[in-house]
């Protein structure tokens, strides 16, 4: 559905329930260019912002009472703020985990009615959770006049996901749905959350992403571990260079040195961490020059590292990039997210994109014998209010 259409959709669904016009926020998804598994390292991302969101219709109540509607699930879901706690509705959660981060920093907020919806695909690594957290945070703050600062807003909705969805996702895809730029990406570092907007010229050339349509269940598991392996090789660095915090202060000469000779599994997870922040500050300067072609280079070895070091990719990711890669139209293909499921992003030359699409889905169904549904995404701007 088009943004237009679920705006009118979720304001009429709030008139019939509610009775009132309500506030109605956007918060986009986001890709990531390259720079994956990075954030929660104190490395460096490069996500965009992108035209798929997710949508609040949101307004004030007289009593203490949440009062939430999810349209894509077609439930409901209320609680009093004096009670809140974790739902078992997962999506609510995502809500639910903003207010009571707004509370706990001390905020006053009032009972509000809610209704949500989007064109975000649930799992396919485009953030939607991060999306749903921030229009929820830009929606309360607007609601309530909370004056809070869009960087809190981006900490308040990452502490949300951890403590009301369970995951410890770095910051990365808050800071994108918050701050994204059309026809930019954010180089953002996720050590001191300085950012700076860099130009994505991407003249004859479109975002292809292909859903394999799986999601492991090793996916929030295994993405705990990696942290834990991140955080074994830096121990094993500080032995050695006490200074070091994180992998971000960690180079190629202190793995081969401290960490090899010890754990070769914890030497290459934090290998393709380190090789990862050299690809991206690298990828930036090709941005620069507008040298797209580099870029993807770059993509492709990102995914090479995910798959065979950082062990988070799956056979459907594997063959998507694998059915990509000898295609001179394709200039750079790579896993996207936190991995064992969701999108590949691909650079694919404007006009071999209706060809590729067709090509590549009739050969994951033929070998997969799953259907690979494709998007075509355009950077876009970041969380804001659509109607108040």
């Amino acid at each position: 559905m088009e943004s237009n259409e679920i705006v009118k959709t979720i304001s009429e669904i709030y008139r019939q329930k509610f009775g009132t016009k309500p506030l109605i926020v956007r918060s986009p998804g986001r890709v990531n260019i390259i720079g994956e598994h990075t954030d929660y390292n104190e490395g460096f991302v490069l996500p965009a912002a992108i035209d798929k969101a997710l949508f609040i219709a949101i307004g004030k109540r007289d009593d203490d009472i949440v009062s939430l509607y999810s349209k894509e699930f077609d439930k409901s879901h209320e609680v009093r703020l004096s009670d809140l706690k974790k739902s078992d509705e997962q999506w609510a959660n995502y809500i639910l985990g903003v207010a009571d981060q707004l509370i706990k920093r001390g905020h006053r907020l009032g009972g509000f009615n809610a209704v949500v919806d989007g064109n975000v695909p649930i799992g396919a690594g485009l953030s939607s959770s991060a999306a749903m957290e921030c229009a929820t945070a830009f929606a309360l703050n607007k609601l309530f006049n909370l004056e809070v600062p869009k960087v809190e807003m981006v900490k308040i909705a990452q502490k949300a996901e951890h403590e009301y969805a369970g995951v410890m996702v770095g910051v990365m895809d808050m800071f994108a749905s918050v701050f994204g730029k059309k026809d930019h990406v954010l180089k953002l570092d996720c050590r001191s959350l300085e950012y700076e907007y860099v130009p994505l010229k991407l003249d004859g050339i479109k975002i292809v992403l292909f859903n394999t349509n799986v999601e492991h269940s090793l996916a929030s598991s295994e993405y705990n571990n990696r942290r834990l392996q991140c955080q074994e090789g830096v121990a094993l660095v500080q032995k050695h260079q006490p200074e070091v915090n994180s992998l971000r202060d960690v180079s190629m000469q202190m793995l081969h040195e401290f960490v090899e000779p010890v754990n070769e599994l914890i030497y290459r997870r934090c290998k393709y961490v380190v090789e990862e922040n050299i690809r991206l500050l690298t990828g930036c300067q090709d941005l620069r020059e507008g040298n797209i072609k580099s870029l993807g280079k770059k993509m492709f070895a990102s995914h090479e590292g995910l798959s065979k070091e950082y062990d988070v990719s799956c056979k459907e990711l594997d063959f998507l990039v694998d059915a990509v890669k000898n295609n001179p139209a394709v200039l750079g293909a790579r896993m996207m997210g936190g991995g064992f499921g969701g999108c590949t992003i691909n650079l694919v030359l404007d006009e071999a994109v209706e060809g590729l699409i067709e090509e590549v889905s009739e050969l994951y169904t033929q070998h997969m014998h799953l259907d690979a549904t494709h998007y075509i995404a355009q950077t876009a701007d970041g969380t804001s209010v659509v109607m108040q």
